[in-house]
């Protein structure tokens, strides 16, 4: 099964048993986390997508390891003007351990159709 979820302002394509980094997600090692942003979700042959999000879908993750990136160098200057401005950045993640993708997708979908059918009356 694979799902496509949107965290940090990025979206991540994963199945069950990836290990994946994302931007930092509040929480501790072993932790649990659910995203429920769920764009798209389903296996290779048949595929829910979602307008825009698909309602009752999870992915549930555990929390592998709260750190930080290597640094990256960032260098402003100004040609004869004698200006140098030297800075580093680490960006702070989270890696992850997808463990179960699931939830009630189908169902929703089907509570959809049911309440799009007009009730018929004899």
């Amino acid at each position: 099964m694979l799902a496509v979820f949107q965290t940090g302002g990025k979206q991540y394509k994963v199945a069950k048993g990836d290990e994946i980094q994302v931007e930092k997600v509040p929480g501790n090692v072993g932790d649990a986390i659910r995203f429920n942003k769920i764009l798209m979700m389903g296996s290779e042959s048949s595929m829910q997508v979602g307008d825009p999000l698909l309602e009752g879908a999870e992915v549930i993750a555990e929390v592998l390891r709260q750190a930080r990136a290597k640094k990256v160098l960032v260098f402003k200057f100004k040609r004869r003007k004698k200006y140098r401005k030297k800075q580093g950045h680490r960006q702070c993640y989270t890696r992850l351990k997808i463990t179960d993708i699931g939830g009630s997708s189908e169902e929703a979908s089907a509570a959809k159709t049911e309440e799009a059918a007009p009730a018929t009356s004899e």
